[in-house]
């Protein structure tokens, strides 16, 4: 157990509890955000709106939470480094995602106000506790882990998600042994009992796996740039300062700053991908029963998918296969806007589960890279403000192509360009000299 530890590179306490992260939040991300909800909120929170204004409404709040996400993680993200506060602002946005997932218990038939308010705060906590979960990579890997430690996370991720989902299903589907009264056909409380249950079950699996990620992992200590000192100011001073200071100075660090725009242009079509899935299928009648079935294949593919690409970083550069992975996301949107039976939403499904993992892991660990480590909390603000932005323009671009031309099909094939742009981007991007870059900046710097 300890050698396949040491391979998988988790084998240090601080290193398993980070990755726990990834399994803990991911039954979030998977029951909430991709596979129940979208469900849910479309027959039973929505259910007297039309499917095409249902949809409509679920993508526009979508791009609203994330919207708000992305205006707040950078300054939070350089409060945090100056403050030396990570974990407190990631338990703070963990507290608020939890309570908002517990709080859909309460959602009836057409309260898809209430549905949506909640299922933005959700998402609000889910995503802003990842720009400080992330910031504490480049403190606890060294360089030649941080590859295999960034993937184990997003495997990790996927065996979380995927038994979280797998047990909320057997609480709705196998109702009867849990002495629930059989479903009457109105939508009312009786009906949606299993299904309302299963976001507390995700609230209470998101905060009990966190916990020893605040046992293990230890905050890093401050470090003071040449022109800092003790008495520099308060942390919100201090930190809107530094963070001003960082953006007029990216030139410094171009070639993070260029795999920003990368990241922001193929993460856009991965983003709109993992969004949209559940609530297209639904509009284009595949049964429930093979979407939900589909994307609990996509968590347990995923696993053995996450773990190859970190041990392949070892023999092919991390930044050729995410490229790779953008080659196989092509083929997923064109796939998509033909699809027309259920056999096709299985092979988008077992595709996405390739690469889904191994590219965003890779992604997160490549940009690790080549960013100081004093100043982590601060590029993932910026990473994270275009990661949201992937939230954003992805489904914003669906529901304004939805919107031109009545079809949900186009829509999906217009991400095809996120992928083209972003493959273009990454190509330019010379992964040593931001790493040199990253190296001299943290020589720079004193400790507290």
């Amino acid at each position: 157990m300890s050698a396949l530890r040491r391979r998988l590179a988790l084998d240090r306490p601080e290193l398993l509890a980070w990755a726990l992260y990834d399994w803990a939040n991911s039954a979030m991300l998977t029951v909430v955000v991709t596979a129940i909800f979208p469900v849910f909120y479309a027959r039973v929170a929505a259910a007297d709106l039309s499917p095409g204004t249902a949809t409509s409404r679920f993508t526009l709040v979508t791009t609203v939470c994330m919207i708000a996400t992305a205006c707040l993680s950078p300054l939070l993200g350089a409060v945090a480094d100056v403050g030396a506060k990570k974990k407190f602002f990631l338990g703070l946005f963990l507290a608020l995602g939890a309570l908002a997932t517990a709080a859909m218990f309460t959602i009836s038939r057409g309260e898809w106000v209430w549905a949506l308010a909640l299922f933005a705060l959700a998402n609000i906590g889910a995503t802003a506790s990842f720009v400080f979960y992330d910031s504490l990579l480049p403190h606890i890997a060294g360089p030649r882990e941080i590859d295999r430690v960034s993937t184990s996370g997003y495997a990790l991720g996927y065996v979380g998600g995927g038994l979280a989902l797998g047990a909320c299903l057997f609480l709705i589907e196998q109702r009867p042994w849990f002495g629930f009264a059989p479903p009457v056909g109105d939508g009312g409380a009786g009906d949606t009992l299993p299904a309302r249950l299963s976001f507390v079950v995700v609230a209470v699996w998101w905060v009990v796996f966190s916990l020893p990620l605040f046992l293990r992992v230890k905050e890093p200590a401050r470090r003071y740039e040449a022109d800092e000192s003790p008495q520099s100011g308060s942390a919100i001073r201090v930190a809107f300062t530094r963070l001003l200071e960082t953006v007029r100075e990216l030139s410094r660090y171009r070639q993070a700053f260029l795999f920003l725009c990368a990241f922001l242009a193929y993460n856009d079509g991965i983003g709109t991908i993992i969004r949209m899935a559940a609530i297209y299928g639904e509009e284009m009648r595949i049964p429930e029963a093979t979407m939900i079935g589909a994307i609990l294949a996509v968590q347990f593919i995923g696993v053995p998918c996450s773990f190859a690409f970190g041990a392949l970083s070892t023999r092919i550069a991390p930044k050729r296969l995410i490229q790779y992975s953008i080659l196989v996301y092509l083929g997923i949107s064109v796939l998509a806007w033909r699809m027309s039976s259920p056999w096709h939403f299985w092979a988008l499904a077992i595709l996405v589960g390739l690469v889904q993992g191994g590219s965003q892991a890779l992604s997160r660990s490549l940009f690790a890279s080549m960013i100081p480590r004093h100043k982590s909390g601060e590029f993932f603000g910026l990473f994270s403000v275009l990661e949201k932005f992937a939230g954003i323009l992805g489904p914003g671009l669906f529901w304004l192509t939805q919107l031109a031309t009545g079809s949900s099909r186009q829509g999906i094939l217009s991400v095809v360009v996120f992928f083209v742009v972003g493959a273009w981007l990454l190509s330019k991007v010379d992964v040593e000299a931001g790493q040199r870059a990253a190296r001299e900046a943290d020589l720079e710097v004193r400790p507290a």
